[in-house]
C-alpha cells in the first residue's frame, strides 16, 4: 500500500538479469477486484506472481480470477482475511486525516516503526515508505484504504491454489505476524514457508538478500 517499484528494487535488479520482470500498478481503483483486473490486463498470458502486503492481497484475487494464467505464487507480509469492523473504522479515521492534509502523519501511523525490524536503519526505512506514500498522494491512500475495507476473505481461494507457492513474512512484522503466515501456508496445498528473522513488514527492503534468495529458490524449484 502506497508503495511503488522501489519496494522491489533490489529483487528487480537481480532477477531481471535472467528474467523478464514487470511491476504491477495498484493505483487508480478503490476495489481489490478492479485492481486485480487491471493487473491482469497488463500482464503477459502466463506469469509467476509475487506480491507484498496490499500487492499480495491483489495477487490472491488475481489467482482467484485467472488461476490458469498464474504459474507460481508468492505471498509476502499479508493477510487473507477481510477487514473486521474495528479495522474498517480505524481506516475511516486515517482517510479523514489524509484528506485533511495530514498524509505524512497518517503514513507514519499506518506503518509505525514497530512493524519493522529493530536496528539503526529502521527510522530511515520508515522515511522511505513515507516518501513513496507522499509521492502517491492522499487520493491514492483513500482509494487503497477503501479497497482494503471491502476486500473479500480469500481463505477459500488459498485452499484451491494448485501452483508452487511461497509464503514469506518478517519475524518482526506486527501488522502481519508470523503466525498469520503459518496459517496461510497450512491452507495452501503446495506451499513453502519462509520467515525472515531480521525483517518486518517491508521485508524486501529490510532483508533484500534473504528475500531474494527465497524468491530465487521459489522461481527455480
Amino acid at each position: 500500500m502506497m508503495c511503488d517499484a522501489r519496494l522491489f528494487a533490489p529483487q528487480t535488479e537481480a532477477l531481471s538479469r535472467a528474467r523478464a520482470v514487470q511491476v504491477g500498478c495498484l493505483a487508480g481503483h478503490d476495489s481489490i477486484r478492479d485492481i486485480a483486473a487491471a493487473v491482469l490486463a497488463a500482464a503477459p498470458g502466463k506469469f509467476a506472481l509475487a506480491g507484498l502486503s496490499l500487492g499480495a492481497i491483489v495477487a490472491m484475487e488475481v489467482i482467484r480470477k485467472a488461476p490458469d494464467r498464474v504459474t507460481r505464487l508468492a505471498l509476502m507480509a499479508c493477510d487473507p482475511l477481510s477487514d473486521t469492523p474495528d479495522m474498517a473504522g480505524a481506516r475511516e479515521q486515517l482517510m479523514a486525516r489524509a484528506k485533511a492534509g495530514r498524509l505524512e502523519d497518517v503514513l507514519r501511523d499506518f506503518l509505525p516503526s514497530a512493524c519493522l525490524a529493530p536496528g539503526p536503519g529502521r527510522a530511515a526505512l520508515q522515511d522511505r515508505f513515507v516518501a513513496m506514500g507522499q509521492g502517491a498522494g492522499a487520493d491514492q491512500f483513500v482509494a487503497q484504504s477503501r479497497a482494503l475495507q471491502r476486500r473479500p476473505d480469500q481463505q477459500g481461494t488459498l485452499r484451491r491454489v494448485r501452483v508452487p507457492t511461497l509464503v514469506m513474512g518478517g519475524a518482526h512484522d506486527r501488522m502481519c505476524p508470523p503466525r498469520r503466515h503459518e496459517f496461510m501456508a497450512e491452507l495452501i496445498p503446495d506451499a513453502s514457508l519462509t520467515i525472515l528473522p531480521e525483517a518486518g513488514h517491508l521485508l524486501t527492503l529490510e532483508d533484500p538478500t534473504g528475500s531474494l534468495q527465497a524468491l530465487t529458490a521459489w522461481l527455480n524449484a
